[in-house]
């Protein structure tokens, strides 16, 4: 893909079986350093943790002796006393999690700062090297976005960990000043849970790579079949597409069934430590109280449970199974070994993505893209390229580090390719160099063939449109901001667009085309679909989207790229969802060092940032226009 900056994604070997566990112990003799250096700090985080162990013992220590020595005893004034012992350990949480926060600084900005140094000492050795791949540019992704991700995590990783430490060992210590009985009833379902939660890490995080990777692949084979549905019929090579379809639902049902399976053991250890210890307490009052537990020492055992000791359990194991492997991932790809800057650029055998010597990736896709949206097989090279960027490099500032280096893409007539990559990485440059609006600091870009650079604003926009995230609508009829782009489209034209996008009801809600637009009463989903129907409608051959459905939810964004890629032409897609990528003929990644070009089964198999997107874009939430 790139000559200096970028090169081609060696495959990526290691089984994903084995990853979690060669990463810990990768990662072990690391932080074992760490911690032993900062003992000072640790010590003082104990201390103050102890102050919360004893927060959690007063607070049912009080309610048990307030019954027992006051009410039950007839005397309220010792009553309210404990109480008010109870609350005065409640009011304490304040000043103990100042303190505690003050103390985790110490850990947690340690910890970033030496993984910033990990990450610039990485990129310098891997120039001092000379490795053909040029400077480091994944050290950007490094330097922001994995950082901060590995110090939020660790800082909420040591947080809960503490907090369940010393708040059980408080709740127990309780619990056995009671009455030593209590903890023969709760500890072991509470034990019980957390042991079978423990188990369940492991295979349930294999698990959910699979089932990801199951779904993923019946999705891309869906997309592929109907796309080719022509080519399939006429070449009598539908029944092996069905067959294979069949054993790609068959693949999917036994994965979701196996994580399904896990989920059921997950949940069922979370009940078991959530709520079976105090249905114990409440099954066993008979058998406490035939040993001589009294009345108030039940209500405190009680309120250490609900109270202190699960909550701090369900925080513990929500955390642990989302911030902890999160924190492990994004450790390895800093503290791990690095790659090797000799790695050979990776060519595949009939393949639309060629790498050739000099690290040049074009995208060619499977075709030209025909007006009913079907994607043909094309056996002949477009003789123009839609897009081609030759050497282009872009740099904010004399002295600043480029953001792209020496890039050449090659994107064919027709194709859909998606872009993707971690934020800051040059996604919204590169739409920007494309649609002429900024200029490259070397090299050259091409629109159709012709050169971008000394165009004027109306011969841009005859080879281009670009949506960028923030949709613009001005004040004017509905017709008006739809047909922008194109004055002389006509009724039948806008009518069928709006059906195509879905945007009928907003249409009518407006009061028809006719109606006057009023911009601040839209949603920023309503103003997109706006735009991205304005689009869709402008004759220019190639169509740029900066995460132009953002704010549209996935039934929406699906219906709107199915849409825009069905027009004759390009289409660019800055990624926002790991559906977009699906869709896309070819997706490129972008990495800084390393970017690689292919399809969405590929990429599963040979970039691992790409993994690493597809879990944090199957965990967002969605939002709706």
């Amino acid at each position: 893909m790139t000559s200096a900056g970028h090169r081609a994604q060696a495959p990526d070997d290691a089984g994903t079986g084995d990853a979690g566990a060669g990463a810990v112990s990768r990662l072990a003799p690391a932080a074992r350093r760490f911690l032993a250096r900062r003992r000072g700090v640790l010590v003082r985080l104990a201390l103050w943790s102890l102050a919360e162990s004893g927060q959690a013992f007063l607070v049912g220590y009080g309610v048990a002796r307030s019954v027992d020595d006051g009410f039950l005893a007839g005397d309220p004034r010792r009553g309210l006393l404990w109480l008010a012992v109870a609350v005065a350990a409640v009011l304490t949480g304040a000043p103990v999690v100042r303190g505690v926060f003050a103390q985790l600084a110490g850990l947690t900005e340690p910890l970033r700062d030496a993984l910033v140094r990990r990450a610039v000492d990485r990129s310098l050795v891997r120039v001092a090297a000379g490795g053909s791949g040029g400077p480091d540019r994944a050290a950007v992704s490094r330097l922001t976005n994995q950082v901060e991700i590995a110090r939020d995590s660790f800082a909420g990783l040591v947080l809960t960990l503490r907090s369940f430490v010393f708040t059980a060992a408080g709740a127990l210590l309780g619990l056995l000043s009671l009455h030593p009985a209590l903890l023969v009833v709760v500890m072991p379902p509470l034990a019980a849970g957390l042991a079978l939660f423990l188990v369940t890490l492991r295979p349930m995080a294999a698990a959910q790579r699979r089932a990801l990777a199951a779904d993923e692949a019946l999705g891309d084979h869906a997309a592929r079949a109907r796309a080719a549905l022509r080519d399939l019929t006429a070449c009598g090579t539908g029944p092996a597409a069905e067959r294979r379809g069949a054993d790609l639902v068959a693949d999917a049902a036994a994965a979701a069934r196996t994580l399904a399976g896990w989920a059921a053991v997950r949940t069922a250890a979370l009940g078991v430590a959530g709520h079976l210890p105090v249905l114990a307490l409440l099954v066993a009052v008979g058998w406490l109280r035939a040993r001589g537990v009294s009345a108030g020492a039940l209500l405190g055992a009680f309120t250490y449970l609900v109270q202190s000791l699960l909550p701090a359990l369900h925080t513990l194991m929500t955390a642990l199974g989302a911030a902890g492997a999160r924190l492990l991932v994004v450790l390895d790809r800093i503290v791990g070994p690095p790659p090797d800057p000799t790695d050979a650029p990776v060519t595949t055998a009939s393949r639309a993505d060629t790498a050739d010597g000099h690290g040049r990736v074009h995208c060619h896709g499977t075709g030209g893209r025909s007006p009913d949206g079907a994607s043909r097989a094309q056996h002949r090279a477009a003789p123009v390229p839609a897009l081609e960027l030759r050497s282009v490099t872009l740099s904010y500032g004399a002295r600043a580090e480029p953001v792209l280096d020496s890039l050449d893409l090659s994107v064919a007539a027709g194709e859909h390719l998606a872009v993707v990559g971690p934020s800051g990485i040059g996604k919204s440059t590169l739409t920007r160099l494309a649609a002429g609006t900024l200029a490259p600091s070397g090299g050259e870009v091409r629109v159709a063939g012709s050169p971008v650079a000394g165009r004027t604003a109306p011969e841009l926009a005859a080879l281009r449109v670009l949506v960028p995230q923030e949709a613009y609508v001005f004040s004017g009829t509905v017709a008006d901001n739809l047909a922008y782009l194109r004055p002389d489209a006509g009724r039948e034209e806008l009518d069928a667009a709006v059906r195509a996008f879905g945007l009928r009801p907003l249409v009518e809600r407006l009061g028809g085309l006719d109606a006057p637009v009023r911009p601040v009463e839209l949603s920023p989903g309503e103003r997109q679909l706006i735009a991205l129907v304005r689009a869709h409608l402008s004759p220019a051959p190639l169509l740029l989207l900066d995460e132009a459905t953002c704010h549209l939810d996935p039934v929406s964004e699906a219906r709107a790229e199915e849409a825009l890629a069905a027009r004759p032409g390009t289409l660019l897609v800055v990624a926002h969802r790991l559906s977009s990528a699906v869709r896309a003929d070819r997706t490129l990644v972008l990495d800084g060092v390393r970017a690689v070009c292919g399809t969405h089964d590929e990429l599963l198999g040979r970039s691992p940032l790409y993994r690493d997107l597809t879990g944090h874009w199957c965990a967002r939430p969605s939002r709706r226009p």
